[in-house]
């Protein structure tokens, strides 16, 4: 990938450093083990995400669930923000940050257009025009406008309440040493994935449900759809940032990294995310064949078929 010379976008925030070693409700990192024991599979994949697996490898419900019981079920004080600069932290962060604005700006830049010719799924009445999310960059803990408040350890994560995509810079570490995905276009990946979840949110996708269908079946065809258009939004990006087949390779390796059966998760009914093949594929799909309503995973009848 080449980025030099392109746009950064101004929808950013570094919100500075938060609290040590403990949520942003006051949960101590270590006492979580206990809490694992007593939730089962939600405590489960809990531990996966404070072991660095991501937060955007979980369902949305779970998601949000996380994220109250991290806060305490509210929102933290401005207080907890903390202070200084994330991105003016260490040399790593400020190029980390940087990638993101200009990652971020790639994808206003191929979903204005893509908003106004009307080329996505269409669920409901016509979304209008593209509305830009915002991209927050904190270290620590962080509070949102609506989601409640989570630690660093939750890895990236977009917020509907308030259009906000949440990352700590230093989950690119953690998805090239514990997820194996290395590389500037899987972080990329990370990116425009949560920017797919905000494209649902605009258009509706999130608020689908198939008849007959358990909750986590329904997250799968959300998260596979937040894959493809990632793919969609790398096919259009492609010429601009130089993207190559060995950054494909990159951003395929990161999709097959965190699918359910990979992670460890035996059980076809806990999937929440799909299978390493299914995120491949439907990221493939977005970004070889670059039309966004190819990527509408509610369109295929049969959940086996996905």
């Amino acid at each position: 990938m080449e980025i030099q010379g392109r746009r950064r976008s101004s929808n950013f925030e570094d919100r500075g450093r938060g609290g040590g070693g403990r949520g942003a409700g006051g949960i101590p990192l270590q006492g979580l083990a206990s809490l694992v024991r007593m939730l089962g599979v939600k405590g489960s994949l809990i531990a996966a995400a404070v072991l660095g697996v991501g937060f955007f490898v979980l369902p949305a419900s779970l998601k949000q669930q996380l994220l109250g019981a991290l806060s305490g079920g509210g929102a933290q004080s401005d207080g907890a923000q903390g202070t200084g600069s994330v991105c003016e932290t260490s040399p790593t962060n400020g190029k980390a940050c940087d990638f993101s604005r200009v990652i971020l700006a790639s994808t206003e830049d191929v979903y204005k257009p893509l908003f106004q010719s009307g080329g996505l799924p269409r669920y409901a009445a016509a979304p209008g025009a593209y509305r830009e999310p915002v991209l927050v960059v904190f270290a620590g803990s962080v509070s949102t406008g609506g989601c409640g408040g989570a630690t660093s350890d939750v890895g990236p994560f977009y917020c509907p309440a308030d259009s906000k995509l949440y990352i700590d810079p230093s989950f690119y570490d953690v998805m090239e040493k514990r997820l194996r995905a290395p590389g500037d276009f899987a972080q990329a990946y990370v990116i425009a994935h949560e920017v797919g979840h905000h494209v649902q949110n605009l258009i509706g996708a999130n608020r689908l449900k198939v008849d007959g269908e358990t909750k986590n079946q329904a997250s799968v065809r959300l998260e596979l759809q937040a894959d493809c258009l990632a793919g969609v939004w790398g096919h259009s990006a492609r010429a601009t940032l130089s993207i190559t087949d060995e950054d494909l390779a990159e951003a395929t390796n990161a999709a097959h990294s965190i699918g359910d059966d990979t992670l460890g998760h035996a059980n076809e009914k806990d999937y929440t995310h799909g299978t390493s093949d299914q995120r491949k594929r439907w990221f493939k799909r977005g970004f070889e064949g670059g039309d966004a309503r190819q990527c509408d995973t509610f369109a295929v009848k049969r959940y086996a078929d996905l």
